[in-house]
């Protein structure tokens, strides 16, 4: 039985630093992407209201 416990103890002696931190899965690193826009001129947001005046004086002078 002494030697029983004594083995018992030297496998748990060995044993129980590898078991003691436990296994935990390698985090990869999150690959950045950083997408480029284009910007919009400013004149965009204007023609669409200047074509609709025109028309709208259009109409209106065609009476």
């Amino acid at each position: 039985m002494k030697k029983t416990l004594s083995a018992f103890a030297l496998s748990f002696a060995v044993a129980g630093g590898a078991f003691a931190g436990g296994f935990d899965e390698p985090e990869m690193e999150k690959e950045i992407i950083i997408e480029e826009t284009e910007t919009s001129s400013s004149s965009a947001g204007v023609i669409i209201p200047l074509i609709a005046l025109l028309l709208i004086v259009a109409v209106a002078s065609a009476d």
